[in-house]
C-alpha cells in the first residue's frame, strides 16, 4: 500500500492538471492564434489587463440574423443563452434565455446600462462602443459583491465581433478583459473565474449559434 502522502500528492498532481487544462480552455475555447493575437474593439480600455479570454464559433448564419440576439442580452432581458441548468444552478432568480427576437430590447446606444443580477445588487455593464452587426463592446466594475467594493476592484470588458466569412457564414469572436485587485481576487479570478469562463462562454457560443441559424432558416 502506497503511504499516505504518496496518495496525497497524486491526488494534488491530478487536481492541478485538470485546473490547468480548465484554465487553458478558459482562455482559448474555439479560437485560434491569430484571432487571440488580434486587437479588437474596446481593447484599448483596459491597455493592462491581467487577463484576457478569447472564444470563438462559426455560426451558419449571416450577421444580420446573429446581431439581435446580441443586443438584447443582459439580465431580465434576453440573458446570455447560457444552458438552463446553468441559468438555475448560478442565477436561480433570472428567467431562460430568450427563444425569440424580443422587438423592444433591440434598440440600445453607447451609454445603456445592461444588468447582470438584480437591481439591488447594482450589477451590470454599460455599452461603450456599438457598430452595428459588427461589434459590441461592454464594460462594468461592479462585478464584486457589495460588501467587496471597498476594498477590491474589477474593471472588465466584453466584447462580441462578428465577422462575414465564405458561404453567407459568421466568425463570431467573444473577447473579455479585465484587470483586478488586491492579489487575492487576482488570484482567484485565474483560478475560479478562467475556469469558469470555459463552461458559460461555451454555453454562450453555442446558444447563440443555435439561434441565430434557426433564424436565418426560418427567414
Amino acid at each position: 500500500m502506497y503511504p499516505t502522502w504518496r496518495v496525497v500528492v497524486g491526488v494534488a498532481a491530478v487536481a492541478a492538471t485538470v485546473e490547468i487544462g480548465l484554465i487553458h480552455l478558459g482562455l482559448t475555447y474555439g479560437s485560434s492564434g491569430e484571432e487571440r493575437r488580434r486587437r479588437l474593439p474596446g481593447d484599448d480600455l483596459i491597455p493592462d489587463a491581467g487577463v484576457q479570454t478569447d472564444h470563438a464559433i462559426t455560426i451558419d448564419a449571416p450577421p444580420s440574423a446573429v446581431w439581435p440576439w446580441l443586443v438584447q442580452m443582459g439580465w431580465g432581458r434576453g440573458a446570455w443563452y447560457t444552458a438552463r441548468w446553468v441559468d438555475r444552478l448560478l442565477f436561480p432568480a433570472n428567467g431562460p434565455s430568450a427563444e425569440r427576437i424580443v422587438p423592444e430590447l433591440q434598440d440600445i446606444s453607447v451609454g445603456r446600462f445592461i444588468p447582470d443580477g438584480k437591481p439591488e445588487t447594482e450589477t451590470g455593464l454599460y455599452v461603450v462602443a456599438l457598430q452595428p452587426e459588427r461589434a459590441l463592446v461592454l464594460r462594468s466594475n461592479s462585478h464584486l459583491p457589495m460588501s467587496w467594493r471597498e476594498r477590491a476592484m474589477v474593471d472588465w470588458t466584453w466584447t462580441f465581433v462578428l465577422t462575414p466569412v465564405d458561404g453567407g457564414r459568421t466568425r463570431y469572436h467573444f473577447r473579455s478583459r479585465w484587470v483586478t485587485a488586491p492579489w487575492w481576487l487576482t488570484l482567484g479570478s485565474w483560478l475560479g473565474i478562467v475556469p469558469a469562463d470555459f463552461v458559460m462562454a461555451r454555453d454562450h457560443l453555442r446558444g447563440v449559434k443555435e439561434r441565430a441559424e434557426r433564424l436565418a432558416l426560418a427567414a
